[in-house]
């Protein structure tokens, strides 16, 4: 029904605004709890697609997206990246998160070569090829969707496969998201299980909690021109 552009892109802003403005409301967080806001961002525009409500088969909102917003995003993330202090966290706390980026860096080949022992079509090749999708996975789980977007582009993963993906970077995430947040409530029953001595981790966790608050600002209007002009 609707192929212009301007008012495609004012329905994604509506959708955005929609979801901003209900996510602290009571009644709506507990609807979020069990439908993650990140996956609204994605499904309502994804129905209006399938359901007729916009056409965007000759739209160039995304081409403008990924020409300009996205190389802006990826920007504006590194640029906020404070080695310095992420060095001053100590050994511990980089080992850490280059654990857990190894770790799945890794997982995606051996998620492959696993499922390929039973079944080697669904690895695909060309375009359509697994370890293209799942390179856009990776970059999710170690960047977020910037950087998901980014691999997107660069490995030129079929925009067809890459809404299923999507479902399943959210779904896995969530429900991951359940096991660390149960973990976190039970984490001193399960350190006295295993006779884990968590000390460290709990003073890492602190020091960076004291960090994060004491480069925390709020954002002007200036802050805002200088950071847009330097983009």
């Amino acid at each position: 029904m609707i192929s212009d552009d301007r008012i495609i892109l004012g329905l994604l802003a509506l959708v955005l605004a929609f979801v901003f403005a209900t996510r602290d409301r009571p009644g709506w967080q507990r609807f979020y709890v069990f439908v993650p806001i990140i996956l609204i961002c994605y499904l309502v525009p994804s129905l209006m697609t399938t359901f007729g409500l916009i056409d965007v088969s000759q739209s160039n909102l995304w081409p403008v997206a990924k020409d300009y917003f996205l190389p802006a995003a990826l920007f504006l993330m590194t640029l906020s990246i404070d080695i310095k202090g992420i060095l001053g966290l100590g050994n511990k706390a980089i080992i850490m998160f280059l654990t857990a980026t190894v770790g799945i860096i890794l997982g995606g080949p051996l998620a492959l070569w696993i499922v390929a022992q039973f079944e080697p079509s669904i690895i695909g090749s060309g375009d359509t090829a697994a370890w293209r999708g799942l390179a856009t996975l990776a970059g999710s789980w170690i960047g977020g969707g910037a950087n998901q977007t980014a691999m997107l582009e660069v490995y030129g993963y079929p925009l067809e496969g890459f809404a299923a993906l999507l479902a399943v970077d959210i779904i896995v995430a969530e429900i991951w998201m359940v096991f660390l947040l149960y973990g976190a409530g039970a984490h001193e029953r399960v350190d006295r299980w295993l006779g884990a001595d968590s000390s460290s981790i709990a003073k890492l966790r602190d020091t960076m909690a004291d960090y994060t608050e004491s480069i925390e600002r709020v954002a002007k209007a200036n802050d805002y021109v200088l950071l847009f002009g330097i983009t």
